[in-house]
């Protein structure tokens, strides 16, 4: 994921904007945001909660889709500014844009649809435990939220971004932290957001946004916060949690941290499209100067001729590519570390380096590599940067490397027709140790989709849940049971006769009619 901690120059009372290719200040952007400041919009989006809620299903749809046409008629200067904060080039920022002005969209659809409610009904009747009461469910908003976005993804994982949208869509005020990377971007996207808001009428506070470190720890610490989204560091999400600990009422706090996503190539894939796989393999780990949290970071190559063809061929690639220059000063100074520090590790040699920029503002793409035998655990964590590790495995020895991988939101087999058992193996082998399985293709590029996940087991992410696709947004709903309550004090979509949404009645999945 992408680190966290504070860019930006950060003045006793002033946010400035760094430019990641000189490292300079491009001005001042926003006041940092006083503890004082904080508690009255956590307050604010506590008092605006209830009201938020009662708009309905259909105005919060409604309030996506304008946030989605915004965000569309701003396209111009939402790039510009993004990649003046960022170094992410324009075309890449214009498909995040294209998938953020989606994903609002599709977090309409979603409680359109209403099927994430899970209402249910059981009527009261006899049952093998006795009578039984009336009982209704469905689940409801938690109530405000903190969101802090991440530096890699300005848009999409940002200000009006997945954790931003589904929180809405869930009926929940939404308070976000600044991202210190990109702050002239988040003010400007804040306001289109704000904007939206305001007009389809939602009450004052429902959004908010804060500036600064400090800021970022009060406003997890303030009591009307009800749960925290973050994508960053494993550092970062860690120091939140120590502060959610202290709370007097702890809190859920959904991070997605670290991963390293391993990318295992049969000795029959190696064979038959060594080629075609080291090509998508280093378009994978180094796209994005790669800065992506689905990079494949290690890859697992068996010994012999037809992987050592794979690999010269992924050398000959990453020589070829160009220099990337990084998000922000500070990732570029711990990647310039990692690679000082890999390239005096016993048994790991450095295969291949792209083209450094003699001015030193971009860094070069670079490929390692090792033996499974020689693992001894530092190769496997998380380089934000394009650079991965090739791990060479021969006769029993992939299992036990497999063993020792860290958690990871995804994890990759390439395989050809007649190794099924191989590929049923080692996906057995993986399974416990990723959200997302692949095969014969490369993780970086994540859908937003019903069926699509984005998590997995720590240290990739804290929790059982995704930040990915239509399940998103039950991080920000609690279940609640009506017991024997009159009709007219039921939710509407609890009540009896027909209703726009799936329910179980009596045990029976019921769907609305058609037409």
């Amino acid at each position: 994921m992408a680190p966290t901690t504070t860019t930006t120059a950060e003045t006793a009372s002033m946010i400035e904007s760094i430019s990641p290719f000189t490292g300079e200040s491009t001005g001042a952007v926003a006041e940092a945001t006083a503890t004082t400041q904080v508690d009255a919009i956590a307050r604010a989006a506590a008092a605006a909660a209830p009201a938020f809620d009662a708009l309905g299903r259909g105005r919060r749809a409604a309030l996506l889709r304008r946030l989605a046409d915004f965000l569309e008629e701003s396209r111009d200067e939402i790039i510009s500014t993004a990649h003046a904060e960022t170094a992410i080039p324009e075309a890449r920022l214009g498909g995040e844009l294209n998938r953020t002005a989606y994903q609002a969209r599709f977090f309409a659809d979603v409680i359109t649809d209403g099927a994430y409610l899970e209402a249910t009904v059981d009527h009261a009747g006899d049952t093998p435990m006795g009578p039984g009461p009336d009982l209704r469910s469905m689940l409801v908003p938690t109530g405000p939220v903190a969101v802090f976005g991440a530096s890699n993804f300005p848009l999409a994982f940002s200000v009006p971004g997945g954790d931003t949208v589904s929180a809405l869509a869930a009926g929940n005020p939404v308070v976000i932290k600044a991202h210190s990377s990109h702050p002239r971007l988040s003010q400007l996207t804040f306001g289109i957001l704000n904007r939206a808001a305001a007009e389809i009428g939602a009450p004052k506070g429902t959004v908010g946004i804060v500036y600064g470190t400090a800021a970022g720890a009060a406003l997890v610490a303030h009591p009307a916060i009800t749960a925290v989204g973050f994508t960053g560091s494993l550092s970062g999400g860690q120091a939140l949690l120590d502060i959610i600990a202290e709370r007097e009422n702890p809190i859920p706090f959904f991070g997605e941290l670290s991963s390293i996503n391993p990318l295992v190539v049969s000795p029959g894939a190696a064979a038959s499209r060594g080629t075609e796989i080291a090509a998508g393999l280093v378009g994978s780990f180094t796209t994005s100067g790669g800065q992506l949290c689905t990079k494949p970071g290690v890859v697992y190559v068996p010994v012999g001729a037809d992987g050592d063809n794979l690999v010269a061929e992924a050398a000959r690639q990453v020589e070829d590519t160009d220099s990337s220059v990084l998000l922000n000063q500070r990732i570029a100074g711990e990647y310039a570390d990692y690679a000082a520090a890999s390239a005096s590790w016993t048994d790991v040699s450095v295969v291949a380096e792209g083209t450094a920029d003699p001015d030193g503002t971009g860094v070069a793409a670079r490929l390692l590599e090792t033996s499974a035998k020689s693992i001894n655990g530092r190769e496997l964590s998380e380089c934000f940067g394009p650079t991965t590790i090739i791990i060479r495995y021969g006769d029993s020895e992939l299992d036990a490397a497999l063993e020792t991988l860290p958690g990871s939101l995804t994890a990759t087999v390439h395989s050809e027709p007649g190794e099924e058992g191989f590929a049923a193996h080692v996906f057995d082998q993986l399974r416990p140790k990723a959200g997302r399985l692949l095969h014969n293709g490369y993780p970086t590029g994540v859908l937003v989709s019903w069926a699509q996940t984005h998590g997995g087991p720590w240290p990739s992410t804290n929790t059982q849940y995704t930040s990915v696709g239509a399940h998103a947004i039950k991080r920000w709903l609690r279940p609640v049971t009506w017991q024997d309550v009159p009709e007219a004090l039921l939710p509407a979509e609890l009540r009896e006769g027909r209703a726009a949404i799936p329910r179980r009645i009596d045990g029976a999945l019921i769907t609305p009619a058609v037409g």
